[in-house]
């Protein structure tokens, strides 16, 4: 990889249209449009803005910036779009890009049906995805494609970590708020089965819609139901609402509530005296280790915020992605592709990472509880690391995947 300190230029448009001004040197043999151009897809203005957005896209430029702003004499560029957590703005988006704007790789895809949306076109165009800010398993089952690789986590992931210790811990009986699309969904299920086969029941679910505010009927629907836990199949502000609803209208000292995809944002704006002893599987922590806080400062002095694990994760994906095509030698999808999957990934973000024929990126997840105030030391000090997973546990098996790329008869 070029080193850090030999940047070559870099064009960042900061637009989605507005390209056809731009020059480009004469065509590099195995190369299209003279560059290499990355598309973040994010939610710029909606829910999920404070967990990608503007920060998503931030690393995606960190990376190519580290890169050196060129692969093999090629420069590469980052433009962004907002898909306005719609389906059909995703797929919209992905199809003008691919078609028109010569887009190589679509990255970031927070909302589980705008990504799986966008899977479906990258297979269709045969172009690549990567999904960093999204959990639905269909990714790497149904909607599999050579050209698509789910990277950062998974609902299978987060039901192994959060839903199989609390059951282990002798929470039996479960009630679930649940986002009513497909990320919540498919969350709500993955965790039901883990309940299930450890022996405990799910005794209900309220199904409410993404962004909503008033969370106190849901909630004392959750207390009526008796259920030791309360599982919160949200994320974002719909969790962070839901988690303060509980605390002020809903549940028995009997009762607990489990966030099922808790975000570090989630975690600051919830602050530690509210979010104390909750239980949350992630990725990546800022604070793990000397590489992870090196970037987190970097990232932390470019955005004013620290990383949670979608912008580690767009950042470590879009490296490799990078590394693929220097050693490929060529942008083909397939031959990038192909090279992704024969690279291990050994970074800050992973240690021995590789991603599966199906499209999952296998790296080690972890088990964080959330530190009671008199605990935290300095500034952002949130989390205490409970348990590592190992990611050959801590993702579905491949056997049990639908993905039609492989051969599991």
């Amino acid at each position: 990889m070029p080193a850090t300190n030999s940047l070559k230029t870099l064009v960042v448009s900061s637009t989605v249209l507005g390209l056809g001004g731009l020059s480009h040197a004469m065509a590099s043999e195995g190369y299209t449009d003279d560059v290499v151009r990355i598309g973040v897809l994010t939610d710029m203005s909606g829910i999920y803005t404070d967990l990608s957005g503007e920060a998503a896209l931030e690393a995606v430029r960190m990376a190519v910036e580290d890169f050196g702003g060129e692969v093999n004499g090629v420069p590469i560029e980052v433009i962004h779009g907002d898909h306005r957590n719609r389906a059909d703005t995703g797929a919209s988006r992905a199809r003008e890009w691919y078609d028109s704007e010569g887009v190589d790789m679509i990255n970031d895809l927070s909302n589980s049906g705008v990504a799986l949306a966008v899977a479906a076109v990258a297979d269709e165009q045969k172009r690549h995805a990567i999904v960093n800010s999204s959990s639905n398993i269909g990714l790497t089952n149904d909607y599999c494609s050579p050209y698509v690789t789910h990277y950062t986590y998974d609902a299978h992931s987060l039901a192994h970590g959060t839903g199989k210790s609390i059951v282990e811990d002798g929470g039996d009986t479960w009630f679930f708020l649940t986002v009513d699309f497909a990320f919540g969904i498919g969350l709500e299920e993955q965790v039901s089965e883990v309940v299930r086969e450890a022996g405990g029941q799910v005794v209900g679910a309220a199904r409410h819609p993404l962004d909503t505010t008033d969370f106190s009927s849901y909630a004392l629907q959750a207390q009526a139901s008796g259920a030791e836990i309360i599982g919160i199949a949200s994320t974002g502000a719909d969790a962070i609402n839901a988690i303060n609803a509980l605390a002020e209208f809903g549940v028995t000292p009997e009762q607990r509530p489990a966030a099922l995809l808790l975000w570090y944002d989630d975690i600051v704006s919830l602050g530690l005296e509210t979010a104390q002893g909750l239980m949350l599987t992630n990725a990546f922590y800022w604070d793990a280790n000397d590489e992870t806080r090196e970037f987190s400062q970097r990232f932390y002095e470019r955005t004013g915020r620290m990383p949670n694990m979608a912008h580690a994760g767009n950042y470590s994906s879009t490296m490799h992605y990078l590394n693929a095509i220097e050693a490929a030698g060529s942008d083909d999808p397939d031959a990038v592709s192909e090279t992704m999957r024969e690279l291990e990934i050994n970074d800050f973000f992973a240690s021995g990472g590789y991603i599966r024929p199906n499209g999952r990126m296998v790296h080690d997840q972890y088990l964080w509880e959330v530190k009671a105030p008199a605990e935290s030391e300095y500034d952002y000090d949130f989390l205490r690391l409970v348990t590592t997973i190992p990611g050959e546990e801590a993702f579905q098996p491949l056997e049990e995947s639908t993905c039609h790329l492989l051969d599991n008869d």
